[in-house]
């Protein structure tokens, strides 16, 4: 090689990419999200945590955190495209009223008290103005995340939120239009450029919809037909980025754009296809944009501007927090559903940032003025996940309603079944079937209701207290079925059986190999392992599609059940670990198929046969 290639690679590893904040950003979400979550603290939390620590105001590890958030909006914009392929027209026409009647009271009543604060903050109206809607403008990244994880994007308190949130990514645009107004400049720019402007948003709005129902489905099916998963990957990003780009350039949200066209695409054929293929992205820019606003904030300006930062933090996210909380009591949701809406929907949220940005730069504020609303919005944001945190260890939890339940006293029939879930409700078919009696015991109110209108008679009460169990005949039955799908409680009532009430035969429903052992220490009589017997039926169907006869089922089943039977034995009797009687149970079959050939084989070349074969034993310790 040339000593001028050598110079040329090396002058290309100079000036190589900079992989060092790329590390340091992916490290940061590999360590601290997990650990924040172990804590109870939520990813979001984790996130933030490790922004702050990575940018300017901790170790200062990624110098430029604004250049990292321009790039992380990317993952709101695509978050809004899979919430915008969930919504059907017909289901967003459903909400119409939540979204055009909550949603705007909402933003108008709140906006209107936040500007009031701003102004008894000292601010003149204009700008109280501008700063109290940019914190009315909700973090619709964080809150979606946070009902992601909860599983609550689609319960009834979800979509009324996913409704308001919409409506303030709807009014970015209004907002943007009046920043124009109220600026300096603004006197200079006619009537008619506005009003151009508000045709361009619609052709571009209207634009979108003649794409998306009519170019986008016959394009993916011509893409799909040259079957390249990485063409069509690259089509969905397409879709997703051209959106938002045609929305941004007509003066509208990328984030709106991106939603509106994941709506038109909700009824395609391709809907699943284009999810699976954009959530990788929007779960890794997701979890950037989050790093960058914990990176954003900037605690230079927090400690020289601390008295006016923290006042109106306070301020803003109780005045709003009340003002959310009185509207949903208002219409008619409970307390705790109100409770709920107002502390997470309390902060600032990203499209603030947009809004000081476009009005500092129309000389509406100043950069210090600009620095302190950021960084209020920013703390209301790190905030929030702290606040839910407080609020579900303060509030009470709910109490289930006892109307039309019977509670557990003085029973004696001679079977109880403690737990009337999906395994007890089968389980006492059977019984029944014999025309056996039984007692049936659980804690869902809920399940209790409906159970009656089935015709059973299901009691109120917790198997996993004594006197509980002592109202229900526990004393006096001949058979208990634990059927309850909680580990701990289900070992405990054993327990409290074998030294209260020894003389009764209990079964249980088992979650796993090492509760079953639990179980048989604890004195059951019986234990089924959940999803063992279905497993077996499971995989002996599989190997009759396949072509096995039913003598050949027959005897592999039987085979599975006998090495699970003495690798169980073993366990029980000798306390070691699924592996190590595995490796035994290989061992001895090893012997026994020597001795059957007449082969004597010394134990260690045994152990070397089977290692050398590269049996994989963890695979035989599996449920």
């Amino acid at each position: 090689m040339s000593v001028e290639a050598v110079a040329s690679g090396a002058e290309a590893a100079a000036h190589g990419v900079d992989l060092v904040p790329v590390v340091v950003l992916l490290a940061a979400g590999v360590f601290a999200v997990p650990l924040f979550k172990r804590l109870g603290l939520g990813s979001v939390l984790g996130y933030l945590a490790a922004g702050l620590l990575l940018g300017p105001s901790g170790i200062a590890l990624i110098a430029d955190p604004g250049s990292v958030l321009a790039a992380a909006e990317l993952g709101v914009v695509l978050f809004l495209f899979i919430i915008g392929l969930e919504m059907e027209p017909s289901r967003l026409w459903a909400l119409r009223r939540q979204i055009f009647g909550l949603g705007a009271l909402q933003v108008v009543i709140s906006g209107a008290l936040l500007t009031g604060v701003g102004v008894l903050l000292g601010f003149a109206p204009a700008i109280a103005f501008v700063f109290g809607m940019g914190f009315v403008l909700t973090s619709t990244a964080i809150v979606m995340q946070i009902l992601g994880e909860r599983g609550e994007l689609s319960t009834s308190g979800g979509q009324k939120i996913v409704s308001i949130l919409l409506l303030e990514d709807l009014a970015i645009v209004p907002l943007l239009a009046l920043i124009a107004i109220l600026a300096p400049s603004g006197a200079d720019e006619s009537l008619v450029s506005r009003l151009g402007g508000i045709a361009i948003a619609l052709g571009a709005v209207g634009l979108l919809i003649v794409l998306g129902r009519r170019i986008m489905n016959p394009l993916f099916a011509l893409l799909a037909s040259a079957k390249l998963r990485e063409v069509m990957t690259a089509a969905a990003l397409l879709v997703v980025l051209g959106s938002a780009l045609l929305m941004q350039v007509s003066g509208l949200s990328m984030a709106m754009g991106a939603f509106l066209a994941g709506v038109l695409l909700s009824t395609s054929t391709f809907k699943h296809q284009l999810e699976a293929d954009v959530e990788p992205f929007r779960g890794i820019l997701l979890g950037l944009f989050f790093l960058a606003v914990g990176m954003s904030l900037d605690l230079q300006v927090v400690t020289g501007h601390w008295q006016i930062i923290a006042i109106a933090v306070v301020g803003y996210m109780v005045v709003k927090a009340i003002a959310i909380y009185v509207l949903a009591r208002v219409l008619k949701s409970d307390h705790a559903q109100a409770l709920e809406r107002a502390a997470l929907m309390s902060q600032g949220g990203e499209f603030a940032f947009v809004l000081y940005t476009t009005a500092s730069a129309a000389g509406l504020i100043d950069g210090p003025t600009n620095a302190i609303f950021t960084a209020t919005v920013i703390i209301s944001m790190v905030i929030t996940p702290c606040l839910l945190i407080a609020l579900r260890y303060l509030t009470p939890k709910p109490q289930q309603s006892m109307e039309g339940v019977e509670v557990a006293e003085d029973l004696h029939e001679r079977i109880l079944i403690i737990g009337f879930g999906r395994f007890g409700q089968i389980a006492s078919q059977t019984l029944l079937g014999q025309g056996h009696r039984l007692t049936i015991i659980d804690t869902d109110t809920e399940m209790i209701r409906v159970a009656a209108q089935f015709g059973f008679k299901v009691y109120y009460g917790d198997g996993g207290r004594l006197d509980i169990l002592r109202a229900a005949g526990a004393a006096n039955a001949d058979l208990v079925l634990i059927c309850i799908d909680d580990r701990r409680t289900a070992t405990r009532i054993a327990e409290l059986f074998r030294d209260e009430f020894a003389l009764v035969k209990v079964m249980s429903r088992a979650f796993d190999r090492g509760h079953a052992i639990e179980l048989i220490k604890a004195g059951v009589e019986y234990q089924l392992r959940e999803t063992f017997e279905s497993a077996v039926q499971f995989g002996a169907k599989a190997i009759e599609i396949l072509g096995a006869t039913s003598e050949e089922i027959e005897a592999v089943v039987e085979g599975v059940r006998d090495r699970d039977r003495r690798r169980f034995e073993m366990q029980i009797n000798e306390d070691v670990s699924a592996l190590d009687a595995a490796n035994m149970l290989l061992l001895q079959n090893a012997a026994d198929q020597a001795r059957e050939g007449g082969v004597a084989i010394e134990p260690d070349e045994i152990a070397k046969t089977v290692s050398d074969a590269g049996i994989d034993v963890a695979k035989e310790t599996q449920d």
